[in-house]
This record gives structure tokens, C-alpha cells and sequence, in this order.
């Protein structure tokens, strides 16, 4: 590795679009560490990655103070939050304290080590039911659940740090992340597990009896809902640039990432079905409250702006990596 290749943190780096980060970053030249409570990431995942780990939070203020005494931070990555929708609605005091506050002691100790660099894992659930398709940065910022607003806090937070301190971020809101390591080295697990893609793809497995589909009366081709699928290679892909463009004095700025493409939930299974060759048991449920019957993200910005060129858009694709992920990780 070149000596002048920054070191940076990676928060939440054991979870599943940080650890793809991680790999992407190491890939890249950087010396990378990794603060992961476990909560929700994975052990056996760093050993995988291969990089220095620090168990720990980011709500624990001394230990944020060592880490950057201890190694020469130049920016940090965070990944580090609660994601779970509808979690966040019924556990609110949970979110706010980890996604909100959690965020303020990191910003607070980079602050206070003069780290001025933040790439910010941010959420298209901030910009809540939209008005326009596909959803341009500029969209109002209307966050129907406690998740969603989390994240737009933090985005307003790190405003408020760029103008007062003079620590610039890069904010990714993007869509939904899928798919998994082409090479078969990383991919998704949450536990409980809520995306569709890993949820048809267990089913596909033969562990859980069947995938039910919230909703065939919405407003689309087959009454589905769309989303816009992006591989968590290419997500992570954009970090690195979005990293790359911190370092070479961007200022701060907001990006999309996203396919500007998407497909429902119909044509998902029936593509899991043509990669898997298994198969899927469907049985119709009601509509989930808060679901927009179309989420669709214009990531013109990333793609001029970070030179962000995505190369797994295809959904086949997506799902034959998630694919291979799924029968190394859970098929005995």
C-alpha cells in the first residue's frame, strides 16, 4: 500500500453496506479501521475484511478520544445506525439516541481531533411520500417514520458543522440496497431480516414457506409496489469516490444513488425464481402503512458529479450474486 494512502474510520463497518465499504476501501489503498458494536454487525464478517477492529459505540465519547489518538483519522465513514422502519416507529427513544445522538458524539470528537472529512449513509426515506419520479436531491424533505427522520436531523446537523467548524460531508440517500459481493466474499444476513430480496431468496432456500406481498392494488403495471434496487457494490463504489472527492477539498454536497430504474415486487420474484430455479411460494397480504406505491432515485448528480458508474443495475444480476450469498451463508 502506497505510505501516503489515507487511514480513515469506518462506523458500522461490520454491517452490510459498511462492510462492502470496507472492502471497497481496502481494495482502493486505504488503511481502513473499523468501530462495530456487534448489535447487528458481524464477527466473522471482519475476519473476512482483515482490518483493524475496535468493539465499541459511537455513543461512547472517551473511546471515540483514544481511537483518534490513537491512529491518524483523516475521515471517517458511518455506517453505524438503526435501520429497521418499523422499529423505529414503535421504539422511537431508540433511534433518536442512536442515530441522532450516537451521530453528535462522533461529529463532536472529529471536531475535537480536527478530522473535517464525514461521508454520511443517508436514506431516501428522508424525502417520505414523493411528488415527482424518479426523485431528484432537491425533492422536499417530509419523513413519514422516526428512521427516516433521523436521518434528516443528521443531515441538517452536519450543515450546521460544515458552517460552524468547517467539517464538510458527503450525504448519500439511496434506495434499496441488494445483491452481494460478486466474488462471493461478503453479502446480506440481518437478523430479523426484512428486504424482500433475502426474504424471496430464503424462501427459495426452503427455509421460510412462502414470501407475502403487502399490497397488489397500488397504482402500477401489476399493482405492486416499484422500488429502485442498487447493488451494494456499486453503493459502495460511490463511497470511495464520495471519499476521494472529501479528500480532494468537495465541498459538501448531497447525492442520490440509485438505479433510476425499478422494478416491483412481482417482477422481483419471478426474476428469483428464473436465477434460484426454485420454487416460491406467494401469498397476498394487506398494504403496509407507509409504503409509497413507487420509489424511483435520479442519481444524474452522483454520476456527473463523482464520475459514479454503476455496474450491476440488472436485476438478474443482483439477485444471482445475493444468490450465491444466501446458499454459502444458509444452505447447510
Amino acid at each position: 500500500m502506497p505510505m501516503d494512502m489515507p487511514t480513515v474510520l469506518v462506523t458500522g463497518g461490520a454491517g452490510y453496506i459498511g462492510s462492502h465499504t470496507v472492502l471497497a476501501l481496502k481494495e482502493a489503498g486505504y488503511r481502513v479501521v473499523v468501530l462495530d458494536n456487534l448489535v447487528y454487525g458481524h464477527r466473522d464478517i471482519i475476519e473476512t475484511l482483515q482490518v483493524e477492529f475496535i468493539a465499541g459505540d459511537i455513543s461512547d465519547r472517551a473511546l471515540l478520544d483514544q481511537v483518534f489518538a490513537n491512529y491518524p483519522i483523516e475521515a471517517v465513514l458511518h455506517f453505524a445506525a438503526y435501520a429497521y422502519v418499523g422499529e423505529s416507529v414503535t421504539e422511537p427513544a431508540k433511534y433518536y439516541r442512536n442515530n441522532v445522538v450516537g451521530t453528535l458524539t462522533l461529529l463532536e470528537a472529529m471536531v475535537q481531533a480536527e478530522v473535517y472529512q464525514f461521508v454520511f449513509s443517508s436514506t431516501c426515506a428522508t424525502y417520505g411520500n414523493p411528488h415527482q419520479i424518479p426523485i431528484p436531491e432537491d425533492h422536499p424533505q417530509a419523513p413519514i417514520n422516526p428512521y427516516g427522520m433521523t436521518k434528516l436531523m443528521v443531515e441538517e446537523i452536519l450543515e450546521d458543522f460544515d458552517r460552524a467548524y468547517g467539517l464538510r460531508s458527503v450525504r448519500f440517500r439511496y434506495f434499496n440496497a441488494a445483491g452481494a459481493d460478486p466474488q462471493g466474499r461478503l453479502g446480506e444476513d440481518h437478523d430479523p431480516e426484512t428486504h424482500l430480496i433475502p426474504l424471496v431468496l430464503m424462501t427459495a432456500l426452503g427455509l421460510r414457506d412462502r414470501i407475502t406481498v403487502y399490497g397488489t392494488d397500488y397504482k402500477t403495471p401489476d399493482g405492486t409496489c416499484i422500488r429502485d434496487y442498487i447493488h451494494v457494490t456499486d453503493l459502495a463504489d460511490a463511497h470511495v469516490l464520495g471519499l476521494s472527492y472529501l479528500l480532494n477539498s468537495g465541498e459538501t454536497a448531497v447525492f442520490n444513488l440509485g438505479n433510476g430504474d425499478g422494478f416491483s415486487v412481482k417482477e422481483v420474484i419471478a426474476a428469483a425464481k428464473k436465477v434460484t430455479g426454485q420454487p416460491i411460494a406467494v401469498e397476498e397480504g394487506l398494504r403496509r402503512a407507509g409504503d409509497p406505491a413507487i420509489l424511483i432515485g435520479s442519481a444524474t448528480k452522483a454520476i456527473k458529479t463523482l464520475g459514479w458508474n454503476p455496474q450491476y443495475a440488472d436485476i438478474e444480476t443482483i439477485l444471482e450474486h445475493a444468490w450465491q450469498w444466501h446458499q454459502k451463508r444458509h444452505g447447510g
